[in-house]
């Protein structure tokens, strides 16, 4: 019982830990996006900037819709649709890889794109610094045997960023999430960063019960329980 007792006690400790250190880079980021906003001469001058996770951004540049690539299972609110990826040039030497929104897929056609605008000449956007888009499993051992993860196809299951940045000419300064209200045909609810501490907490609060629980157990069954069939035999 003591043993028991003490590895959920300590497990359950474990996850208040593990919900702590969450909150501590929820707060980071917190701190980080609510940074004055950086303009593509900021970035360009200081390129150490490109590195600054979430930071919030304002940028300046050309698209290059020749190399759209749409992310295929990537829902929103609760809707089947696909991510619209599309490198934006900052000069002649810097481009940036821009999350640019959301557009539902065909009900019947997974392969009919909708349309998407992409206005041409110098164009200025909001976002954010953000990792690169999230992998999703294949069961394909061999991408190459899925059209959808084809290194050349427009539909891609996930997208390989060092072999994406050859086809466009170079390698990508950041990854940007265009935070701009909806437009160009796109929707743009991203989901908001959370920390998901809930989870730890929910398992700490599980670990610490299992601990009481066998703590009730063993009282009941070596006090309780005991004293009771003594006072029936005394009777």
């Amino acid at each position: 019982m003591v043993l028991g007792v003490m590895l959920t006690v300590r497990l359950g400790i474990w996850q208040l830990s593990r919900a702590a250190e969450k909150e501590q880079r929820q707060a980071a980021i917190v701190a980080q996006m609510e940074l004055p906003v950086l303009n593509t001469s900021d970035l360009l001058a200081a390129p150490s900037n490109f590195s600054l996770m979430h930071q919030r951004v304002t940028l300046q540049g050309q698209w290059l819709p020749q190399h759209t690539v749409y992310l295929d299972n990537r829902p929103m609110n609760g809707r089947a649709g696909f991510w619209v990826i599309t490198p934006l040039q900052l000069n002649d030497d810097r481009r940036v890889l821009v999350q640019r929104g959301w557009v539902p897929r065909h009900q019947l056609d997974r392969t009919l794109l909708p349309e998407v605008q992409t206005p041409t000449g110098v164009v200025q956007l909001q976002g954010r610094i953000a990792p690169p888009p999230s992998a999703l499993l294949t069961l394909n051992a061999d991408p190459s045997l899925d059209n959808s993860d084809s290194k050349t196809a427009r539909i891609r299951q996930n997208l390989d960023i060092d072999a994406y940045a050859l086809q466009v000419g170079g390698a990508f300064a950041a990854t940007v999430l265009q935070t701009d209200s909806a437009s160009d045909g796109m929707l743009r609810d991203w989901a908001v960063i959370s920390a998901g501490v809930e989870k730890n907490l929910a398992y700490a609060f599980q670990w610490f019960a299992l601990a009481a629980l066998q703590l009730m157990l063993y009282i009941w069954f070596q006090f309780i329980q005991p004293y009771r069939h003594a006072r029936r035999l005394s009777l």
